[in-house]
């Protein structure tokens, strides 16, 4: 295709307009910036992807992402730097716009997920999009995202996933009740992450797998399926969000730190869980 040359075109104004949840809903598609992410997507996801747009210097520096395009039918596109710049200013040279997919919980749950992560609350972008990632380094089955939470597709989400949002399901739009009601219903412990909590995660991994005689009555065993569910990072889970929960987890604090932001102990969850199921 010829390249795009001015960025005051319409195509590349629709591209940028993508940054805006309204453009998003109304086009059905979202924006993935950057090399990382483009890569997965074309990887992973090919017949979501409606085009990919480069530079030509990027073309060489990121010929086997192209390349992969091209093979799956996706249309590329040449762009001038300085379009591609109107378009984004996170794109390291390249950029793809991806159609939206969300699957059901229900769905998801057909298929037997052990380990879920559930985000309640969440505001912050790159935290959601930080525990995506680290749900997916951890191996869990599916991520989700309450109504109240943050756009999954929102750019900076897109970014912080470093392509895991091409890597396992994310549920969006239940109430936190709703959700733990359809998980609880297909078998998985809820277990609620909070500062707060009755349990120590440490304690919990100390005695995961033993049978029930080997655990005190009440301790959750985290080689059992398991969503864990996260709130806010500013206010955490309120009380009547913690009473959903069949327990709440704190994770221990050894040094001098008030606490843990919500990315990081969220890793540290999934992480133990996953070690508990293996």
């Amino acid at each position: 295709m010829p390249e795009l040359t001015n960025p005051r075109a319409e195509r590349v104004a629709s591209v940028k307009a993508l940054a805006g949840r309204s453009a998003r809903s109304r086009s059905g598609t979202f924006l993935v910036e950057g090399p990382q992410g483009v890569r997965e997507a074309v990887r992973c996801a090919p017949g979501r992807v409606r085009d990919v747009y480069v530079t030509r210097a990027a073309t060489a520096r990121y010929a086997g992402i192209v390349s992969d395009a091209v093979a799956a039918r996706v249309r590329v596109h040449t762009a001038a730097e300085d379009v591609l710049d109107a378009m984004s200013g996170d794109a390291q040279g390249i950029l793809a716009v991806v159609d939206a997919f969300e699957q059901a919980l229900t769905d998801v749950l057909a298929t037997g997920p052990r380990l879920v992560a559930v985000l309640a609350h969440v505001r912050d972008p790159g935290n959601a999009g930080a525990v995506i990632r680290a749900a997916d380094a951890a191996g869990a089955d599916v991520v989700l995202l309450t109504e109240a939470s943050v756009d999954v597709h929102n750019p900076k989400v897109v970014r912080s996933t470093a392509g895991s949002l091409f890597h396992l399901p994310v549920v969006t739009g239940l109430s936190l009740g709703d959700a733990v009601t359809v998980l609880r219903s297909a078998g998985l412990a809820i277990l609620a992450a909070d500062g707060a909590g009755d349990h120590d995660l440490d304690d919990l991994l100390d005695v995961a797998g033993r049978p029930q005689g080997g655990r005190p009555s009440g301790v959750p065993d985290l080689s059992h399926p398991t969503a864990w569910v996260f709130g806010n990072e500013a206010w955490g889970l309120p009380e009547h969000d913690r009473a959903l929960s069949d327990a709440v987890v704190r994770v221990p604090i050894r040094g001098l730190a008030e606490s843990l932001n919500l990315a990081t102990a969220a890793t540290v969850c999934l992480y133990a869980s996953a070690r508990a199921q293996r």
